[in-house]
């Protein structure tokens, strides 16, 4: 169910933040383990679970987004376009986790190479795993709360005042006299 209030929407980002967290202690532990290939299928497992949890939290998921009315599925798309991640309110597949994670490629395969140096290269690669991780998990969270946060308050906006017209009065006004002459 997606947040009703501010508060709500702030104490989700901290919940969604110590996931991410917990899921990059998890992706540290398998680099430290010098199995070819072990630590990468990590990572997209952790990313394909994590991702689309984090968009369901928010009321993000495709799912989500296409049982809202028609007005507040506008706001919300326009809010998700204007904010260009390509993770938030979309069908999460391995393809897109890819493209996601070749962003910090460099990291990644410092990572796999550090891995074969014998317990300072374990080290480092579980650090670097866990950063990369927390800069993937965080940025996503950051933007499923952009996201939501900016439709919280489109919804919270009263429909638009009527605007009287040159020569017009408004309703609450009651006419005037006119001059005599």
């Amino acid at each position: 169910m997606p947040p009703r209030t501010l508060a709500e929407l702030d104490a989700l980002r901290d919940e969604c933040k110590a996931m991410v967290t917990r899921r990059a202690g998890l992706s540290a532990g398998a680099a430290v383990l010098p199995v070819p290939g072990l630590d990468i299928g990590t990572d997209v497992s952790l990313l394909l679970e994590m991702i689309p949890a984090i968009n369901r939290k928010f009321g993000l998921s495709p799912e989500q987004i296409e049982a809202l009315d028609p007005q507040l599925k506008k706001i919300m798309l326009v809010a998700i376009s204007s904010i260009g991640s390509e993770l938030v309110g979309k069908l999460v597949t391995r393809p897109l986790l890819l493209k996601v994670l070749q962003r910090i490629g460099l990291r990644l395969a410092t990572k796999s190479a550090a891995r074969f140096v014998p317990l300072l290269g374990q080290a480092l690669a579980a650090s670097l795993s866990f950063g990369a991780m927390k800069l993937v998990g965080n940025a996503h969270v950051d933007d499923c709360y952009a996201v939501a946060r900016k439709v919280l308050l489109a919804g919270r906006r009263r429909p638009a005042e009527p605007v009287a017209r040159c020569g017009q009065r408004w309703p609450h006004e009651k006419a005037a006299r006119r001059p005599p002459w």
